[in-house]
């Protein structure tokens, strides 16, 4: 058996000739491998590794231009944008070091089965719920230990040789970097990978055509070989709910502001209104302090950092708005970023300096440290006003 056979499982299922074909996303020769088989498979459909989404991104070369900043941020998905494009900073940083489009196996695919007049089915689950399901798994440590795993994986992608993108068959390209993580996290395996290997699975499964070509990365071959082979039935509508937030996070969300509330009006009472304007004061000048210093630290415009030291005394009270959405519109809206901001995002996020050049991308650093810079400085300040009791 050749290397090329190696990477294609041929399957019968359900009627159907499926030939499986497991790739590296960032490999010349996965890329090649794919084209080489559609064309000499001729299949009536060719399913790929994307989702509806990201297939759209794919075929569109001007899907930055079309983003609305603000629109980002009023919907909550500053957090979400960033992760997404922290990914595909850590794909296209090696790609580019080996000269091939991140994704090429997937272009090549979609490119040569439009050639051949082959339907092409996007088999799997939206990125965004996929990220969802993990967020929603995860408790803050493992938040944490997922932010700072992706950051640091601007570093990762310097020591990877061709040799290693080869060795990545084996994995997920979110498994690689996030691989200390998982061990602590089940959520992390359950979610990137088991649950997307029965979606593609069932997705390629009742794909139209008696004759099958999908290309997935090579991480999820095994998994979907098994549930192929099974036979049964998946239900994607279950795959697709994205779980609600845990009770013990919608009740810390009221009750921290609660429990401050009552601090203040404790100080009052029981040590007077010195104390309690003192209380005051700390919180203001705890949030305040440490929100501008996560707007600074993003690069903020002026305007922007005063109006962090500003909302966030008041918005670390109010369970529903956060201070870095405040300060992420009013740095949208001070510094608004031009088209060339947004055609500049894929090649300004494969450095850490591009994230704070590019008016857009800085836009989501703000948000993300001054929500940081407000938490911090509310468990600042509360040991603070605890000691004014004594």
């Amino acid at each position: 058996m050749n290397k090329k056979d190696k990477m294609i499982d041929r399957i019968f299922c359900n009627g159907k000739e499926i030939l499986l074909v497991g790739t590296a996303h960032v490999s010349r020769q996965s890329a090649k491998l794919v084209e080489d088989t559609i064309h000499e498979q001729t299949p009536d459909t060719v399913c790929v590794e994307l989702c509806t989404t990201r297939l759209a991104s794919l075929k569109d070369a001007d899907r930055w231009r079309n983003m609305d900043i603000v629109k980002v941020i009023k919907e909550k998905k500053a957090l979400l944008l960033f992760v997404n494009l922290l990914l595909a900073s850590f794909q296209k940083k090696m790609a580019d070091k080996f000269n091939i489009k991140p994704g090429q196996e997937m272009i090549n695919a979609i490119k040569t089965a439009e050639a051949i007049n082959a339907r092409i089915i996007p088999s799997d689950r939206e990125i965004q719920i996929t990220l969802s399901r993990v967020w929603r798994g995860m408790g803050l440590w493992e938040k944490l230990k997922l932010m700072f795993s992706l950051v640091f994986s601007f570093g990762v992608s310097d020591d990877i040789n061709e040799e290693d993108i080869e060795q990545m068959k084996q994995e997920d390209i979110l498994q690689t970097l996030l691989a200390d993580v998982k061990k602590t996290h089940p959520i992390i395996e359950k979610s990137l990978i088991n649950e997307r290997d029965q979606y593609l699975a069932e997705k390629i499964r009742t794909a139209p055509g008696e004759k099958i070509v999908a290309v997935v990365g090579a991480a999820h071959a095994p998994g979907i070989k098994k549930y192929l082979a099974s036979n049964e039935e998946i239900d994607l509508d279950e795959l697709n709910i994205i779980p609600p937030a845990g009770k013990a996070g919608k009740i810390l969300k009221w009750a921290i502001p609660a429990a401050i509330l009552v601090l203040f009006a404790t100080g009052f009472l029981m040590e007077g209104k010195n104390a309690g304007a003192d209380m005051i004061w700390i919180w203001i000048a705890a949030n305040g302090i440490f929100a501008g210093i996560g707007a600074l630290l993003a690069l903020a415009h002026p305007f922007t950092i005063i109006a962090s030291i500003i909302a966030a005394p008041l918005t670390s009270l109010n369970p529903m708005i956060a201070a870095g959405w405040v300060s992420g519109l009013v740095e949208a809206f001070s510094r608004k970023p031009k088209v060339k901001d947004f055609e500049a995002i894929p090649a300004d996020i494969v450095s850490i300096k591009g994230f704070w050049r590019n008016s857009v991308t800085r836009i989501l650093l703000v948000v993300i440290f001054t929500n940081l810079g407000s938490a911090i400085g509310t468990w600042t300040a509360v040991p603070l006003m605890l000691k004014l009791l004594n």
